[in-house]
């Protein structure tokens, strides 16, 4: 699937990019070579660390480099065979203040990789994009679902020998970077009270396994303009916050950016999907 291919990950100093590294290297038969390109310095320095010892092949690189940068992005795909792109930036609230650099990061760094990857060799590209994307009512979601349209037009402008692109489309991961899980347990254990918009609010539940299974899934099977949408459970909020162990809860609302369940696609979405337990939650923490 992944064996010998030199791999090159977008913002692969993120939850995903990281987790798929760990994962990628301890491999019986690793890539050839996984790039992990991405802004940050310190957090590659970090990641190198944990890398290292785990990383028996010496198959790592790491490049400095930002999607807005086409020919930086140029540089980075020279003998790359496979591409995730999982570089964005994903704050629903950052998007709603910040539109304009939003769209610098999702859709024109979104644009950059296509025409850098049609101008290269590499043979597939694999998008990371959101369930904000389907029916969007956030800055964030309109500039995820305008870069899936870009990635799925890619493929008519793309020669019998360029890249395939497609997509892969799911919710926040579970416990990743700025999800509320991280938050709240500090809170609880600082004996802080914690936020809570709508109680009633459902939301996708989805590991980190279960996302890079996901993306190896499309990898080995893409013939291009998919859009792989996994069948997920979901959770209430209100039953996250009590399986947290909240003592005390603020309830806020909700801003009009957010919605009150989200969906991957049509008839695929969290309010309708298999509810998850205040056992099950527990559980999840505790893992």
């Amino acid at each position: 699937m992944i064996e010998n291919a030199s791999i090159l990950v977008t913002g692969g100093t993120g939850a995903f990019g990281s987790a798929f590294a760990r994962y990628a290297v301890a491999l019986p038969d690793p890539p050839k070579r996984l790039v992990i390109y991405s802004r940050g310095e310190y957090r590659q320095f970090l990641m190198s660390q944990e890398l290292t010892p785990i990383d028996y092949t010496g198959c790592t690189r790491f490049l400095i480099g930002d999607v807005r940068d086409r020919a930086r992005l140029r540089r980075a795909l020279n003998g790359i065979d496979i591409v995730i792109h999982a570089a964005a930036l994903k704050r629903i609230e950052v998007g709603q203040y910040n539109p304009l650099e939003m769209k610098k990061t999702n859709v024109d760094g979104a644009e950059n990789l296509i025409e850098a990857t049609q101008d290269s060799n590499v043979k597939k590209v694999v998008f990371l994009s959101s369930d904000k994307a389907f029916e969007p009512v956030s800055p964030y979601g309109l500039s995820k679902a305008m870069a899936e349209s870009l990635f799925l037009e890619a493929n008519n402008t793309t020669g019998w020998t360029g890249p395939k692109f497609s997509i892969c489309r799911y919710g926040n991961v579970w416990a990743s970077t700025g999800s509320v899980v991280p938050i709240w347990k500090v809170s609880v254990l600082n004996g802080q009270p914690i936020e809570v918009r709508d109680p009633d609010a459902t939301r996708f539940f989805m590991r980190m396994s279960e996302a890079i299974e996901l993306v190896l899934k499309t990898i080995a099977k893409m013939k291009g303009g998919e859009i792989n949408v996994p069948t997920l459970p979901a959770y209430r909020i209100g039953d996250l916050a009590t399986a947290v162990g909240a003592k005390e809860i603020n309830i806020t609302s909700l801003p009009p950016w957010e919605k009150r369940h989200e969906s991957m696609a049509q008839g695929n979405s969290s309010d309708k999907a298999r509810r998850m337990s205040i056992d099950e939650l527990k559980a999840e923490l505790a893992a």
